[in-house]
């Protein structure tokens, strides 16, 4: 049996450099926990921003809330899984805890596999694929037909969003860097408009649903291109009332809730081929460090950053 594990933590916020590389016994599951072997772990923003202390939360602490794995182990009142099961999911409630080679996550948040998906691909897709149905599905509840606008369209959460919206039968507009113009029409959209060159308000009037993943100006030169009654649905920051008043649109800010119910549906699309995953680079799990230096600007390959990990 194996009695110690590698973990990323940390003992006090700051920048990349206050992660660490500990040792830690091996921990078991209470109730309603599974215990995982990590196969990969993702790597998003949300991580930077509990290391950088923006989110409240006690340490030291693990980082990280996506991973894939094997169940090694299940705590009391779990049903639905047993040791050897292929799962994939989220932790807890607190983002925390994912990046390590034995982890305990919520198995509300977890779920079997895809079959079409090796480890690493299925670890990048968590947060993303599940924050787009949400944002599409349980906030703007778009219809078929609806022009919808999706900024940072190249991104984990865009990605998804752009081939979940196309699928839906919605118009699908987005925004992207010039050297993502070409991917995101591959996803499904029907116009890209390049930020850098043009500016989206000069381009576009009525739109039904913004899905905003960038926020600050570009959420605020988003409410102008919504219809009346249209909504902006952000996972960065909320829209003050007064705004959405003066405008005459409907807002809505949210956290990604991920369930088992809401990854057997994107596992259903994983495995019939109409959600695909970018996987960016891959590292070990020791480079925690450089990583966290790769979310703040250092040069990386465009998709998910992902931990592979060798317990």
């Amino acid at each position: 049996m194996v009695l110690s594990v590698k973990a990323a933590r940390i003992q006090r916020f700051g920048p990349p450099r206050v992660i660490m590389i500990d040792e830690l016994p091996r921990p078991e599951p209470a109730a309603g926990e599974l215990l995982v072997r990590v196969k990969a772990a993702g790597v998003g923003h949300w991580d930077a921003l509990v290391r950088e202390g923006k989110v409240p939360q006690s340490l030291p602490l693990i980082l990280g809330s996506e991973l894939s794995g094997i169940v090694e182990a299940i705590g009391a009142e779990v049903s639905g899984f047993k040791a050897g099961d292929e799962v994939y999911g989220a932790t807890n409630e607190q983002f925390t805890g994912g990046y390590t080679e034995y982890a305990l996550p919520s198995a509300a948040r977890m779920a079997q596999k895809p079959k079409s998906l090796n480890f690493i691909e299925v670890a990048s897709a968590v947060i993303g694929s599940v924050t787009a149905w949400q944002m599409i599905f349980d906030y703007a509840h778009a219809d078929h037909g609806q022009t919808v606008l999706i900024h940072g369209a190249a991104g984990n959460v865009g990605a998804c969003a752009v081939q979940l919206a196309s699928q839906a039968g919605l118009h699908v507009v987005a925004t992207a860097g010039s050297a993502d113009l070409a991917y995101v029409r591959g996803l499904g959209a029907g116009r890209v408009v390049d930020y850098k060159k043009e500016r989206f308000e000069d381009l576009l009037s009525g739109v039904d649903v913004v899905l905003d993943t960038v926020g600050g100006d570009t959420q605020q030169r988003s409410l102008q291109v919504l219809k009346p009654g249209g909504i902006l649905v952000s996972i960065v920051s909320a829209v003050p009332e007064t705004a959405q008043q003066s405008y005459g649109i409907r807002a809505a800010f949210f956290y990604v809730d991920v369930t088992i119910m809401r990854l057997n549906k994107i596992t259903e699309l994983f495995d019939s081929g109409k959600l695909v995953t970018d996987v960016g680079t891959v590292l070990p799990l020791e480079e925690a460090r450089i990583a966290h230096e790769m979310l703040e600007g250092a040069p990386h390959k465009r998709g998910k950053l992902v931990f592979s990990v060798s317990a």
